[in-house]
């Protein structure tokens, strides 16, 4: 069991995985920054000047007027922190946009590269066809019957 272990470990497609994974981490601490310092404070000051991640409503529960949401979620009241999750939206949003730039641009990688290949392949000298290289077989064994 430990040799097979082992042996996936071993394997690159885990160790692209991780890599993948640590890069993933480091890129998503990026987006959430950029959302929450620089696109979350224009939209708060669209809305009011307030930052727009700490919007909220209290759903049940006593809530001091004016509290921050960190300090509406330690009184233990029910709180809709709807501006949270406008901010996880835009966070996704922003990430899925990296990330299909990124496939397109590898996309085109590949494509440009088949390309090449193709013609490197069409460029290459063909040899004679099928039926060619028969009719040449059946009239060398025609000249040796002779």
């Amino acid at each position: 069991m430990i040799k097979e272990f082992k042996e996936f470990i071993a394997r690159g497609n885990v160790v692209d995985l991780a890599v993948g994974i640590i890069i993933g981490a480091a890129f998503t601490a990026i987006v959430n920054s950029l959302v929450a310092d620089l696109i979350n404070p224009i939209i708060g000051l669209l809305t009011g000047g307030t930052d727009f991640s700490g919007h909220y409503f209290v759903l049940k529960g006593e809530v001091p007027p004016g509290a921050s949401l960190q300090a509406a979620r330690n009184t233990g009241a029910s709180i809709f922190a709807w501006g949270s999750f406008i901010s996880a939206i835009i966070n996704f949003l922003i990430i899925a946009w990296a990330v299909f730039l990124l496939v397109k641009a590898v996309n085109k990688v590949q494509s440009s590269t088949m390309r090449k290949k193709e013609a490197e392949e069409a460029a290459a000298p063909a040899g004679p066809s099928q039926e060619q290289l028969l009719m040449e077989i059946r009239d060398e064994l025609r000249a040796h019957r002779v």
